[in-house]
Formats: structure tokens, C-alpha cells, sequence
């Protein structure tokens, strides 16, 4: 697949988006064209956020990765049980780190025997900011939200999906976003590409990951689904409403 530069700023009269367009071309033209309208990438990414812990921002990995565990519940566990979530790294790893969190009163430990079980201290200064960084996901969510429900011109409704909805996306993965066009408004409507521009934008600015915005109509969704396209799939299995309805049930809307 080839991919042919649109340069927006040719095209717009209004403010100048420091965005480009990305239109497929090439062997997959013909069976996305009419159906997913356009698909914005931005580059030039600076610091990267890794949705499947994004605590890996400001945290080093392995710490993040314990953090993220005990944040996640307030039972107490076993170093064993730590290293088996977090999923990641050598037990004696996890263990060092938890004396290392312990030691700095991150963390409360509990005698059981033999064993000594963990527990995230939350009267900590620094417990907020942890379960903060924990919940960068969903706020970053909440952001895209708050931006597309400022639109001039509203949308049907929108979806975060793939990598990023599911929670497993890595540094370099995209954050997707789908967003259905009310039938009445032209994919060329100023209004409306400048709203979407700012929002690839945004999400660069807020998470240093790409942004993947793609675009279609109600009547452009129905037509995606009859054709059993993949990304149909990808909707129904991951994707997070930001805004309006399922985006899968917008071509009921106006019937």
C-alpha cells in the first residue's frame, strides 16, 4: 500500500492546521474509497505514552509495571502474585522493587508467616499522583471527549478503537479514533476539517502518540458492514463511545 500526501493547508482558507492528510492509495484504494474518508496522521512524535502502562512516562519500567498492580487493588499480595500481574520482568526483579517502594513508604508490608504481603499505601503525598498515572488512559479518553462535544459542528458520534481501546497499545502504537460525519455536512466543510485537524493535534500534544482519525457517514457505515469490512470487526470488539451512540448502530439514526 502507498500512501499519497494531501497537504490540508492547500486546500483550507481559514485557519492553517499544522496538520497532513494521508488518503490510501494504490491496491487498497478501491475497496476503502466512499467508505473510510480520510485517515489523518500525525508525526513528528515527541514523548511517547504507553497505553498498556502508562505510568512508563515518568516511572521506569519495571517499577511502573508493580505500581500498576497494586494501584489496581487494595488486597494485599504476595511478591509472588505481583510478579505473576505485572507480567513482566524476574521475581527477584519485582522483589528488589518492592523493597525499593517499601523503603520510600510507597508501600505497606504485612507479615504472614514466611511471607510478607503488599499492599499500595494510600495515605502516601505521592498515592494520588501514582493512581493518577494509572488512570492517564482514561483521562486522555475524557480529553478526546471533551474536545469533540466543542465542535462547531457536532458529530453522529465517536469511538476510540483498536490498540488504545483495548488497552495493549506500545509506544509507537496509533490512537484511533473513528468519528461518524452527519450525512449533511461535506467532507470538505471548513468547520468541520479544522475540528478534526485540532484534534489529531491535540491528542499529539497530549500523549506523543500518533493520531488516526478516521471519518464516515451513516449511510458509509451501513455500507462498511453489508461488505463485512475488517475495521467493522475491530468497532465491535474494542471500540470505547466517546460521544453519541455505538458507532456500529448509527445507520438507524434519522429512521
Amino acid at each position: 500500500m502507498t500512501v499519497e500526501p494531501f497537504d490540508v493547508r492547500k486546500k483550507c482558507r481559514g485557519p492553517q492546521p499544522d496538520v497532513r492528510f494521508n488518503f490510501i492509495a494504490g491496491s487498497l484504494y478501491d475497496y476503502y474509497y466512499g467508505h473510510l474518508t480520510a485517515i489523518i496522521v500525525i508525526t513528528d512524535l515527541e514523548a511517547l505514552v504507553d497505553l498498556t502502562c502508562p505510568a512508563r512516562a515518568v516511572v521506569p519500567s519495571l517499577d511502573a509495571e508493580v505500581l500498576l498492580v497494586l494501584a489496581g487493588t487494595t488486597m494485599l499480595l504476595t511478591g509472588r502474585q505481583v510478579h505473576r500481574l505485572a507480567e513482566v520482568g524476574s521475581q527477584d526483579g519485582v522483589r528488589k522493587v518492592l523493597l525499593r517502594l517499601e523503603e520510600q513508604g510507597l508501600v505497606d508490608v504485612v507479615e504472614a508467616g514466611r511471607a510478607n504481603l503488599y499492599t499500595l499505601n494510600r495515605d502516601h503525598v505521592a498515592a494520588p499522583a501514582i493512581l493518577a498515572l494509572v488512570g492517564l488512559r482514561g483521562r486522555l479518553f475524557e480529553r478526546i471527549r471533551e474536545a469533540i462535544c466543542a465542535w462547531s459542528v457536532q458529530p453522529v458520534a465517536a469511538a476510540v478503537f483498536g490498540s488504545a481501546a483495548r488497552g495493549d497499545g506500545g509506544v509507537q502504537s496509533d490512537i484511533d479514533v473513528f468519528v461518524v460525519r452527519p450525512e449533511e455536512v461535506p467532507d470538505d466543510d471548513l468547520r468541520w476539517s479544522n475540528d478534526v485537524a485540532a484534534l489529531g493535534t491535540a491528542i499529539r500534544r497530549w500523549s506523543g502518540n500518533s493520531a488516526s482519525l478516521i471519518q464516515a457517514t451513516p449511510a458509509q457505515v451501513a455500507s462498511m458492514i453489508s461488505r463485512g469490512e475488517p475495521i467493522v470487526e475491530s468497532l465491535r470488539r474494542d471500540a470505547v463511545s466517546l460521544f453519541g451512540p455505538n458507532i456500529l448502530t448509527v445507520t438507524k439514526v434519522g429512521k
